[in-house]
């Protein structure tokens, strides 16, 4: 397993990750379900829904074989597909400057992407501080819709 700690600024409350070399776009996904979820899906890209509009916590972590499922400590979990055609994978913002952004070299495949976050429900008044921490975990696996394991309320 290989953990990475990246802080992101999530604007319009939401950042992703993407195949570097496919153009992706989450436009058209960001529909009711995808809200829901707090995953859009499009190809070569994820994008995940934050709870701030800020800089936040992400863990990103890249298993060789699925990891344990535990609901218990988190908010909200839940899964899509992402393929990676010839990678690097990057995590940014919306806004992010896209050749300064975080990349992790990544073979070609289908992963899973599992987010888990908490602390959703520990904001400040006005949004903008919290303990809301987002972990993303991606390993190999056949493409599957998306899925919610665990619903925020």
């Amino acid at each position: 397993m290989k953990s990475h700690h990246i802080q992101l600024f999530a604007d319009h409350f939401q950042f992703y990750l993407k195949d570097e070399r496919v153009p992706g776009n989450l436009s058209e996904a960001w529909n009711r379900s995808a809200l829901q979820r707090m995953l859009a899906v499009s190809d070569g890209v994820v994008g995940i829904s934050t709870v701030r509009n800020t800089a936040i916590p992400v863990t990103l972590e890249l298993l060789d074989a699925a990891p344990e499922t535990d609901l218990a400590e988190f908010d909200h979990v839940a899964e899509a597909s992402l393929v990676i055609t010839n990678g690097p994978l990057v995590v940014a913002g919306c806004r992010d400057y896209f050749p300064d952004a975080p990349r992790f070299d990544v073979s070609s495949g289908t992963y899973q992407v599992r987010l888990s976050a908490s602390g959703l429900r520990n904001l400040s008044e006005d949004g903008m501080n919290g303990d809301d921490h987002y972990l993303l975990q991606l390993w190999q696996a056949p493409f599957r819709e998306p899925i919610t394991l665990k619903q925020a309320s």
